[in-house]
């Protein structure tokens, strides 16, 4: 019998499939759609912030501009009026970081240690706490809106940004306590019952076995509250008090208030300068917020 070679084996197995399929084609054409649908009013504003009040008078918003200028973008940030005062957009600025860094930092710390101890240190009526807190976080805003500008003003914070600091802390309590006593709960219970073992407490567990090990979903939890707190309208406009406005309602007084010929280009340059740190926030963190979701932020 002839010896045969590798030429001339027949192939076996699965066809190799085409790249290009038509159920590929359809997935791709459809995310190409969505894709445009969501990137062409931030092209038209990216470019109708760097023309001249005379070329977009002349129409063709599709149609970049030959002489880019910045000036749009200088007089947002330093000398667009918002309202009684013309300071431009970075004053709202500095008021949206002294607002989200606290709101964020105290309540994801009250948050973990709450959802850590539902998760590992279960007491005496702790489901019913954890029901509650999770039907809290269902409670409609405007139903609160009144009762905490009582407490605000009781509190002798009204109308401040510790004011709006407080608002945002109480609202952003219930959805992380719920997403970290999930976490929490999915970890092996094995290294919990090890580390009592080796003679850890409360706080030596927390921050020295669940802490490393809960990244993703602190990750998730900062992404949710800077980018909620950064983009939020109301808790500004009612607690914050003139002076304290943040970005956001600046933005709005900006774009609602003119004198004279309205000034597209510099509404544009605000709104892009105002949805800036939300954006890089999302451009940057994306995947370890898909990492943090899929690693049991949702688990129960």
């Amino acid at each position: 019998m002839a010896n045969t070679t590798a030429f001339d084996q027949v192939p076996s197995g699965k066809k190799p499939t085409p790249f290009i399929t038509w159920q590929r084609f359809v997935v791709y054409s459809v995310l190409g759609v969505c894709a445009l649908f969501f990137l062409l009013p931030l092209y038209i504003m990216v470019i109708t912030s760097l023309k001249s009040i005379q070329e977009i008078q002349g129409g063709n918003i599709f149609v970049p501009t030959m002489s880019p200028s910045f000036d749009a973008w200088e007089k947002a940030w330093n000398s667009a009026c918002t309202g009684l005062y013309c300071e431009g957009i970075k004053v709202g600025f500095w008021n949206s970081v002294k607002i989200t860094g606290p709101s964020t930092v105290v309540s994801i710390a009250v948050a973990s240690v709450t959802g850590y101890s539902l998760a590992n240190w279960p007491f005496k009526m702790s489901e019913f706490y954890f029901t509650v807190l999770l039907l809290g976080s269902f409670i409609p805003y405007v139903v609160m809106l009144y009762p905490l500008v009582i407490i605000t003003r009781w509190m002798g914070i009204y109308s401040t940004l510790p004011a709006v600091v407080f608002v945002h802390t109480i609202f952003g309590l219930p959805i992380l306590t719920l997403l970290f006593r999930n976490y929490f709960a999915s970890l092996p219970q094995e290294l919990f019952k090890a580390a009592r073992v080796d003679g850890a407490g409360y706080w030596g567990i927390f921050f020295r076995v669940f802490v490393p090990m809960s990244v993703p979903i602190f990750t998730v939890a900062v992404i949710l509250q800077i980018t909620g707190i950064w983009n939020d309208f109301l808790f500004g406009v009612i607690y914050a008090g003139p002076t304290n406005y943040p970005m956001t309602v600046q933005l709005n007084n900006i774009v609602n208030s003119a004198m004279g010929g309205k000034a597209y280009n510099v509404d544009m340059a605000a709104t892009i300068l105002t949805g800036l740190v939300p954006l890089t926030i999302y451009f940057v963190s994306g995947k370890y917020f898909v990492r943090g979701i899929a690693a049991g932020a949702v688990k129960g």
